[in-house]
């Protein structure tokens, strides 16, 4: 029996997001915010386009020893150690447990760290126009983690603060 392709075999996520990079206008030309777009437990969120550096599959990952909340362990990638977050471990959600994730590995304060996704959809420009603050009725974790809410025609997307993602253990 044939084993069945992995879904990214065609063209994997580095390749979709480095397509859809091509789309979007240099920064000079734009008053939108760029940003990824991923999924965490069925949640559209975004992540600044400026800090993402990689997009990985699942890692072999070495716990850390009494590690703040969210994180999970690390990872080596290029001789660099990467400190790695499961998101829904972070956010208050239920891990979770077939392993088809998504690191995104973003740089901050000069050291690399990996955002553990369920999926990566897109990299979009986003209209500053259609960002609102974080409502006082969303899940006060959420509310602590979340820079904005953009709202599309078709979703709502949460854009994370990375800075309190990582510092804020």
């Amino acid at each position: 029996m044939a084993s069945r392709a992995p879904p990214f075999a065609a063209k994997g996520p580095d390749v979709i997001v480095m397509e859809n990079l091509a789309k979007v206008p240099p920064l000079a030309e734009q008053e939108d915010d760029i940003f990824l777009i991923v999924t965490v437990a069925g949640q559209a969120c975004g992540l600044p386009v400026t800090l993402v550096r990689q997009l990985l599959g699942p890692q072999v990952i070495t716990p850390i020893p009494l590690a703040p909340s969210g994180v999970v362990g690390g990872f080596n990638l290029g001789g660099r150690i990467v400190t790695a977050f499961d998101l829904r471990q972070r956010l208050g959600l239920p891990i979770a447990d077939d392993g088809s994730v998504i690191n995104v590995i973003v740089e901050y304060a000069g050291a690399l760290y990996s955002l553990i996704v369920d999926q990566v959809q897109e990299v979009l420009p986003l209209q500053a126009s259609k960002t609102f603050p974080t409502p006082s009725r969303l899940d006060p974790v959420w509310q602590d983690l979340a820079r904005n809410i953009y709202r599309s025609d078709d979703q709502m997307i949460v854009l994370l603060d990375v800075e309190r993602l990582l510092c804020n253990g």
